[in-house]
């Protein structure tokens, strides 16, 4: 498997989503707000915020917090002001990471993340110094009990999407950035509720990692995961099974 559905993977067998859904609500909250302050609160003109109010409400948050994050956005109710951010670094065993935050204090958050990144084998890099591994896609995840593969290749190659990947138990679909919401709809059209759909940082490459440096870097991700200004983590790390249930153990 890829490291990015490994990640996702990990968190959905530590019940992480359920255990920090006030997290995800924040989290998404951010979101909204900076998106609709981008580009107005139309989701039919804004298709970064259309995204956003499609996934808050596939975590069920009241309709009301969507409007109200949304109204700060645009200036209509008050609200904090957030800023958005990169960082990128290294961790354990030499994998690369790419760390988005929206906050109200980057001196603040990035001393946070900095000592997170220290306690757990990791350290900042300089500007571009990973970003080149990435590629910045739009990124679908299926289970493969819920999509035969030609259905499910026709409907998204056909909505613009660049490739279906098999990933052992999953279908992962890539499409460029701006194709996003055309194969999302396209799957959801075939009665398929994906298991993760976003815009994400797809690694080139893998960087395989064992023993000690697995379980640092599991560590890691979920230490970054609960920072409150962290609103997305990729990394090319890639992981047995036997270390995600050590790390259970």
């Amino acid at each position: 498997m890829s490291g990015h559905s490994k990640w996702a993977s990990i968190k959905h067998k530590k019940g992480a989503a359920d255990a920090k859904r006030g997290k995800v609500f924040t989290r998404l909250i951010k979101e909204l707000t900076v998106a609709a302050r981008a580009g107005g609160g139309d989701p039919d003109m804004n298709p970064r915020l259309r995204t956003i109010i499609a996934d808050a409400k596939a975590q069920n948050m009241p309709a009301d917090n969507i409007k109200r994050a949304i109204r700060r956005g645009t200036g209509e109710e008050p609200g904090v002001s957030y800023e958005e951010a990169q960082y990128e670094a290294y961790g354990p065993g030499g994998a690369a990471l790419i760390i988005d935050i929206l906050t109200d204090n980057k001196n603040r958050s990035v001393g946070e993340i900095r000592h997170v990144l220290t306690k757990h084998g990791g350290n900042l890099a300089e500007t571009n110094a990973v970003a080149w591994m990435f590629t910045k896609l739009g990124y679908i995840v299926i289970s493969k009990d819920k999509a035969k593969e030609d259905a499910l290749m026709a409907a998204v190659l056909d909505a613009g999407a660049d490739d279906l990947r098999d990933d052992d138990d999953n279908w992962e679909v890539l499409s460029p950035p701006d194709a996003f919401q055309a194969v999302l709809e396209a799957v959801k059209a075939l009665g398929i509720e994906p298991d993760a759909a976003e815009i994400s940082m797809i690694p080139q490459n893998y960087v395989k990692l064992e023993g000690k440096p697995a379980q640092q870097m599991i560590k890691l991700m979920e230490a970054l995961d609960d920072q409150d200004d962290v609103q997305h983590v990729w990394s090319n790390f890639n992981i047995e099974e036997k270390e995600i249930e050590a790390s259970l153990a």
